[in-house]
């Protein structure tokens, strides 16, 4: 007898691939594209953790929470200072 087994295949999660600056522009598009000022959401978010800063649209919200905050500051610097 042949072995059967099933095989789960587990689909990618959206933005799982993405880096911390694709990230961060995508949620900076959907914030503008939603009429907020994206700049004093993202430093509202970064500040407080609150996920409420952000816009569900495009899936920011969900896209946000994979990076974490501290992680977000060191990109932010680095860009910045050009480092």
């Amino acid at each position: 007898m042949a072995d059967k087994e099933t095989i789960l295949f587990k689909s990618p999660e959206p933005g799982k691939d993405k880096t911390t600056e694709e990230i961060l522009q995508t949620v900076y598009d959907a914030l503008d594209q939603k009429g907020y000022n994206p700049i004093d959401q993202l430093v509202g978010y970064i500040l407080s953790g609150d996920p409420s800063y952000i816009t569900g649209h495009n899936n920011a919200r969900n896209l946000i929470r994979r990076v974490e905050r501290d992680d977000l500051v060191e990109e932010l610097l680095r860009v910045y200072l050009k480092k």
